[in-house]
């Protein structure tokens, strides 16, 4: 089952009460945010990254291995564009520090010349609005404080005194019992109600988030996280982002809007999943109505390096790079107009159509994996296909 939006989700609806007020705020606020720049001329270098999921320590590995970042985190790519296709948070322990250290990167960037672009993904806007699955518990202790421990006693105290209301209501009697109370605590770890305020619509990192596109386009490249679907092969990369810019503003908008939609930019997966043969017009039409050469991915894990679709028409760069999915480290690398594959440090040439070209591609990339490479089982289905 997809891990969308659910209205039901008791941890939605919690987050709903805790940001009701700040969103009503912030929605009816005569300053609204600067839309960001979302199509950009052809630059000498771009390095693009899939999903992070709060692997610090492999993202940071990558980006040293790419030349955009020294020893002590700061910015050495010069005048290249770092891009990231979504999907920073959840499932690992390190996204606050992840989100900090690309906030430095954007301005040391800018300041040499270059950009950071952090695309929206699915789980940033989950974040956003407040469907936590696959929040970790190191995630919410990022956030703790030494008052936080008050402050979830205070919440708590509230939610009591909003049982105590409900029974006094139905005409019952109200008793909570030691095992109801450990249940909520330990669904509300220490850092948990931090974590939701600065996800929130004033805040550090809510306001980040909301602040970001969902496409980019710089050169013959368009940047996505989850791909482009029939529905939008039309719409214009403005109106893309200005739509998940505004519904993730006024939460009312998510039910029937393009954030949450299965087919959307940030869920859509035929471009990763799908039938070649039957997709292979519609590619054709998102490449021409885009004006570009190729569209960039993430949010599908591949088995473990960049994989062309599509004859390289499309490039999925989700490799699984986070720990929770074996810590598979590669990117895409274009540099003059020209894409390959950085593997573990080491340039690869994307493969043509063949399929003799991508088993050898894949046997180049495997040789450099920690053995047994997770590629193999891709690899010997291949060649029995041959």
């Amino acid at each position: 089952m997809p891990e969308r939006y659910n209205r039901g989700d008791w941890r939605f609806s919690l987050t709903l009460r805790i940001l009701a007020a700040a969103a009503v705020a912030a929605l009816f606020s005569p300053a609204a945010l600067p839309a960001a720049q979302d199509v950009w001329p052809a630059v000498e270098r771009v390095v693009a990254v899939g999903d992070v999921h709060g692997d610090y320590e492999q993202f940071t590995r990558l980006l040293a291995e790419a030349g955009l970042i020294n020893k002590k985190g700061k910015w050495t790519g010069g005048k290249a564009h770092l891009v990231q296709t979504g999907d920073i948070p959840d499932r690992g322990p390190h996204t606050r520090k992840i989100m900090d250290l690309m906030m430095r990167l954007e301005k040391q960037a800018r300041k040499a010349g270059g950009r950071v672009h952090a695309l929206i993904g699915n789980h940033e806007t989950m974040n956003v609005y407040g469907d936590l699955r696959y929040v970790t518990p190191e995630e919410f202790a990022e956030f703790r404080t030494g008052d936080s421990e008050r402050i979830r006693e205070a919440f708590w105290q509230q939610h009591v005194e909003e049982l105590k209301k409900k029974a006094a209501a139905a005409g019952e009697k109200f008793s909570v019992t030691d095992a109801e109370k450990k249940e909520w605590f330990d669904k509300h770890p220490l850092g948990y109600f931090e974590h939701r305020v600065a996800w929130g619509p004033k805040g550090k990192y809510g306001k980040w988030v909301r602040s970001h596109n969902t496409v980019i386009k710089i050169g013959e490249t368009l940047f996505v996280h989850g791909g482009i679907s029939p529905r939008f092969a039309d719409w214009k990369i403005r109106d893309i982002n200005e739509t998940v810019r505004r519904e993730l503003k006024d939460f009312r908008l998510l039910k029937e809007g393009i954030t949450i939609a299965e087919d959307g930019p940030l869920w859509y997966r035929g471009l990763a999943q799908g039938d070649e043969e039957e997709l292979a017009a519609h590619v054709d039409t998102v490449l021409a109505n885009y004006g570009v050469k190729r569209i960039v991915i993430g949010h599908t894990p591949t088995a473990g390096a960049v994989m062309p679709r599509f004859g390289g028409k499309v490039l999925m760069i989700d490799v699984g790079l986070s720990k929770y999915y074996g810590r598979r480290r590669a990117c895409l690398v274009i540099e003059n107009g020209e894409p390959y594959a950085l593997h573990r440090g080491e340039r690869l040439e994307l493969p043509g159509p063949s399929r003799a070209g991508l088993v050898a591609y894949l046997e180049a990339a495997a040789a450099l994996d920690p053995q047994p490479s997770p590629l193999q089982p891709l690899i010997e289905r291949l060649r029995a296909a041959e």
